[in-house]
């Protein structure tokens, strides 16, 4: 029943329990870091590194620089509004007419612009009105004490430069000046040099040499100390200054002090230093700016040295330059328009500048934000066309596997999920090619197995029938012997569907295993005496719960095909055992022909048999070794057979779970 018939075909395997499919899988677990999910893990970790890195980077670059920008532009239009409102405060007695101005900063600056007294009475609004005012002022309208941040060419605590009052030239004292200085740049063009006409706050025109006038040409040749004289105005506005000097030095009980047109002094009286004449304020060729009090009214009591009293040092210098700067103040106060707080505000509210992106700077997010996006597609269509290329190779190879060709496989390129999924797949597609190729071959053998008692019964029958035979005791006997073989064949294919159907059935019960080797033993001595073969059987006490009609056909089908294989003068052994983990082992034992090491893993394969002739002398129909598996596994064991070689016997052994 067995083992002895047909080759072994190259591409057969041998069949894997569960546990070794088990194992087999445990052993090919996929690391994580080669794993499908790990690398889809790391390719989306980097995209979004990337994608985060360049949008943070941008974001950075972007709203730093229009941060910047809005800054630099909040900064020159809050200098714009102090310096034009500054302004209007040094040249102007009140804030009557100040709204206008007012409202086209605030419209220009898209700002709310507010001007109030110190007691934070509204004078200009451009917000409606009733609408609050901050808590804190933004700045201080002062032309008396300006801020020097704020006002080019003035020090903290400053009159502006602006606010030059009484010293302000009538219409023709400005005209005549004019015509000087232009007779004077005229001049200057005669001894080859360049002279432009500059005009100070006050109205007076003053030059600037180009490249400068070392050798005071302007001065010696082309009446520059005529154009630097003071005028009728000038001079009645330093008398009235030296009207209130000279009562704040009174009062302070300082010796007397006349200031000169340009607001530099000398001590009228005795004098421990004797004062220079007064002369003209000479131009500064270099700077351009005109550093006369006439033009640029501002008490500069070090234009001139001061004089040093020697009984009390640097107190009366100070002292007096203190009553200098009150009496310009006090001269100033009627022409200037009194202190007053600015606020400048976001038409929202806000003190501080709000922000938001321009539209060259949106284009430029827009676009980054773009290209960022078409890189992280790109990446992204990259990693998945690799992904992909292998499942559409398993695709194509399935559909060619349907189509027929059971040949179809698949490379397997990567260790990943996709290659184990890959390799799978070709194990499976061989699998079914030799599982094709078993069943044409199942096919043919069945045929084969099924003809020849067919054949013989047929045939005596057809000779009985004809009168060639007579239908006698022996024929009798051939016949039913036939009849048997052909028997035994379908019951055989009856229980190996069964088993792949599911529903071969096994009723377990609590048996001895030394009565089923006995049964089995009594059962098969008739034939192992009358092929000249010991059969002997080890006493085993042992217990398990098994099927015993099962067991019985399992031991028996093993021991007919040691007694097949075993020559005249051999023997054949069962014997029973529990292994290290308690389980049941039946050995049956032989010392006949043996099996070649490339048959080992093909014995409890359906119809297979080592020589091709398939004579029913040397085996039975194939099925026997295949129904012992099936029957092994259907109690939860296994069957395995090993040999040392041909002519050396073999074992064949059960395992079966321990009983209760």
């Amino acid at each position: 029943m067995g083992r002895e018939p047909r080759a072994p075909r190259q591409d057969r395997r041998p069949r894997e329990s569960r546990q070794d499919r088990m194992a087999r899988r445990a052993r090919g677990k996929v690391p994580f870091r080669k794993s499908l999910l790990g690398r889809l893990l790391l390719s989306f970790v980097l995209v979004a590194t990337c994608s985060v890195a360049a949008t943070t980077w941008l974001a950075v670059q972007t709203t730093s620089g229009s941060i910047q920008q809005e800054q630099s532009r909040y900064l020159a239009n809050d200098a714009l509004i102090y310096g034009k409102l500054a302004e209007y405060a040094a040249t102007h007695a009140d804030w009557s007419g100040i709204e206008p101005t007012v409202r086209r900063l605030a419209a220009t600056t898209q700002r709310r612009i507010a001007v109030t007294t110190q007691d934070r009475r509204p004078i200009a609004d451009s917000a409606p009105v009733g609408s609050p005012l901050p808590r804190a002022q933004s700045a201080a309208l002062d032309p008396l004490h300006v801020d020097a941040t704020m006002v080019p060419g003035a020090t903290a605590g400053d009159i502006d430069p602006r606010a030059v009052g009484p010293f302000r030239l009538l219409p023709g004292e400005r005209k005549a000046l004019h015509d000087i200085a232009r007779r004077s740049v005229a001049c200057l063009a005669d001894y080859a040099l360049t002279g432009e006409i500059a005009e100070g706050p006050s109205g007076r025109p003053y030059i600037k040499v180009v490249g400068g006038d070392p050798s005071g040409t302007l001065d010696e040749y082309c009446g520059g100390r005529r154009l630097a004289a003071a005028t009728a105005t000038e001079n009645s506005a330093v008398a009235d200054l030296n009207a209130r000097l000279k009562k704040c030095l009174t009062g302070e009980k300082l010796p007397p002090l006349e200031l000169n047109p340009d607001l530099t002094w000398g001590r009228s009286g005795p004098s421990p230093v004797q004062s220079p004449e007064p002369r003209a304020p000479a131009q500064d060729s270099d700077s351009g700016r005109e550093p006369s009090a006439m033009a640029m009214p501002t008490p500069t009591p070090t234009a001139r040295p001061a004089v040093r009293d020697p009984r009390t040092g640097g107190v009366t210098e100070r002292r007096t330059a203190e009553c200098v700067d009150t009496a310009r103040r006090d001269q100033l106060r009627d022409f200037v328009a009194p202190a007053a707080y600015l606020f400048v505000t976001d038409p929202s509210g806000a003190t501080r500048p709000g922000f938001a992106l321009s539209r060259s700077n949106t284009l430029r997010v827009a676009g980054v934000a773009a290209l960022v996006l078409a890189l992280a597609a790109a990446v992204t269509l990259l990693l998945a066309a690799r992904l992909i290329r292998p499942l559409r190779a398993l695709t194509d190879a399935a559909q060619r596997m349907r189509d027929g060709d059971d040949s179809a496989r698949v490379s397997v390129a990567t260790g990943d999920e996709i290659g184990r999924l890959s390799a799978a797949f070709n194990d499976m597609s061989q699998e079914r090619q030799r599982l094709a190729e078993q069943r044409k071959a199942m096919v043919s053998d069945v045929a084969h197995e099924l003809r020849t008692p067919v054949s013989n019964i047929r045939g005596w029958l057809e000779a009985v029938e004809d009168g060639l035979a007579e239908p006698d005791d022996a024929l009798n006997s051939s016949l039913l012997e036939e009849a048997l073989q052909l028997q035994h064949i379908i019951d055989d294919l009856q229980d190996l569907a069964a088993a792949d159907a599911g529903t071969l059935r096994v009723h377990p019960e609590a048996v001895r295993l030394g009565d089923i080797l006995d049964q089995v033993a009594s059962a098969q001595r008739a034939r192992a005496a009358a092929a000249g073969v010991a059969l002997t059987v080890a006493p085993a006490d042992l217990g398990l719960r098994a099927d015993p009609v099962r067991l019985r056909q399992a031991v028996g089908n093993l021991v007919s095909n040691a007694i097949r294989h075993t020559p005249p003068g051999g023997s054949v052994s069962l014997r029973g055992w529990t292994d290290d983990d308690d389980h049941v082992v039946i050995d049956v034992s032989d010392t006949g022909a043996g099996i070649a090491p490339d048959d080992l893993p093909h014995v409890f394969d359906r119809f297979w048999r080592a020589e091709k002739s398939r004579n029913r002398s040397t085996g039975g129909s194939g099925l026997g070794l295949s129904i012992v598996r099936q029957l092994a596994e259907s109690h939860g064991g296994r069957a395995t057979a090993v040999s040392k070689g041909p002519g050396q016997g073999s074992t064949f052994t059960l395992r079966l779970p321990p009983g209760p």
